[in-house]
């Protein structure tokens, strides 16, 4: 009879480990240096990569699209919030479908039919049909985060769960960095829309790699459609202090990202930088910063406790906003790898805390909280533009800032109800 580890590694299809390979634990679910682990590490990896490179691919253009089309900053920034916004509230309805027709299978729909959508966007004739395009493409997007924290949390060892999603959000980070260097550089040379086409091509590679690597669930039970259940379990959610809790600071850390990176390009472009479309673009560099910060996210946890970790974050984020305040090209940069530190540590510690906290219904849970998250986005980025028009960079900042402030205040409330909880449980 095949051993737990030739199963694995035929599922996943990859050659057969040696003996010494570390095995799928007992429950059949994945661990860190099983193939099969490995595997789904890089499959989503890629998603993530080719999802950020499409959500976002209109941010670093945005004074481009500003240009040709004779619009303001808050005009041009609805080709990024249309998009985050359709993804927010699509996101719910297509855990639903998770749920009946599997992870695998409605990941590797989205990712098509957003791919599908991106070689439409490069042709749009006018300002509407770049934002409707955008739309559609957040819409379709919508099937991949929910459906892959799910997966996650029914494939991987709980305590592996963590990392898992730290890759994924790794992932995320990349995808926003070289989506930006891409369209910055190609917009220079060809304009905007022919760096909006090689994103849609970065992204199809991403796609195809993620059909092939990516192993089959061996988990997950289907579930039905039916709405009674799902508005019960949404309800459930809602009704937990905790995932509360966990929603908002995903929101308002979002706000904060959203805000920064839709006006910085606007920033960086006028005086006193004055800095060419490529530059800008390449200035998504430190997203690199985002990849190993929240990578390391199960590392902090382990030392800090989620609430330690969640207040570094905090604080990382809150340096960064004030540094960036600076008049020279060095301060801001650092005070967007601070920002950028912060908010993919908080990012990762708030959803793998989501998919820890539930034990049904995690789809649900997934994507309620990717749902806040993307409603931050939109806000953050729609704000952040308004702001920037009103107050300049100074106005985004206090903006930030003040989400920053939500955060660090949910944050306490929740340390003060633990306490409170833990000496009700020692009382009785």
């Amino acid at each position: 009879m095949p051993s737990a580890s030739t199963k694995a590694s035929a599922s996943a299809g990859a050659a057969s480990p040696s003996p010494s390979s570390e095995l799928p634990c007992d429950d059949g679910r994945l661990a860190p240096g099983a193939p099969g682990y490995r595997r789904m590490s890089l499959a989503l990896f890629a998603a993530g990569l080719a999802a950020f490179a499409l959500l976002y691919s209109t941010q670093a253009l945005l004074p481009a699209i500003s240009a040709e089309f004779g619009v303001t900053a808050g005009a041009a920034s609805w080709t990024v919030s249309a998009a985050t916004g359709a993804l927010a509230l699509c996101v719910l309805p297509m855990s639903a479908l998770s749920e009946r027709f599997g992870r695998t299978t409605l990941m590797k729909a989205s990712l098509a039919v957003a791919v599908a959508v991106a070689l439409l966007v490069p042709l749009a004739p006018n300002l509407t049909w770049l934002v409707v395009l955008r739309a559609v493409q957040g819409a379709a997007l919508a099937g991949l985060p929910a459906s892959a924290m799910a997966y996650l949390a029914e494939e991987v060892r709980p305590r592996a769960l963590v990392a898992a999603i730290g890759l994924f959000v790794a992932g995320n980070s990349i995808g926003g960095m070289s989506g930006r260097i891409v369209t910055g550089w190609a917009a220079q040379f060809g304009g905007w829309r022919v760096a909006l086409a090689a994103v849609g091509a970065m992204a199809l590679v991403c796609a195809l790699v993620f059909r092939w690597l990516l192993p089959r669930a061996r988990r997950f039970t289907p579930g039905t459609l039916d709405p009674r259940t799902l508005a019960r379990t949404v309800r459930g959610h809602l009704a937990d202090p905790l995932l509360l809790r966990l929603y908002a600071i995903g929101a308002l850390f979002m706000t904060v990202f959203g805000a920064v990176y839709t006006v910085i390009g606007y920033r960086l472009v006028e005086a006193p930088f004055n800095l060419p479309q490529g530059v800008v673009g390449s200035v998504f560099l430190v997203y690199l910063v985002g990849t190993a910060s929240s990578a390391a996210a199960g590392q902090l946890v382990a030392r800090l406790g989620r609430r330690g970790a969640l207040y570094l974050a905090v604080a990382t984020t809150a340096a960064g906003l004030l540094l960036s305040l600076g008049d020279s090209l060095a301060a801001v940069l650092a005070g967007l790898v601070l920002i950028t530190a912060g908010f993919f540590a908080g990012h990762a510690v708030a959803s793998s805390s989501v998919s820890r906290t539930v034990r049904t219904g995690r789809a649900q849970a997934s994507a309620l909280y990717q749902s806040a998250y993307y409603l931050g986005s939109s806000a953050g980025g729609t704000l952040g533009a308004v702001a920037f028009h009103g107050g300049g960079w100074t106005g985004t900042v206090a903006l930030g800032l003040v989400a920053v402030l939500g955060v660090v205040s949910i944050t306490l409330y929740g340390t003060h109800a633990a306490r409170v909880d833990a000496r009700r449980t020692a009382g009785a």
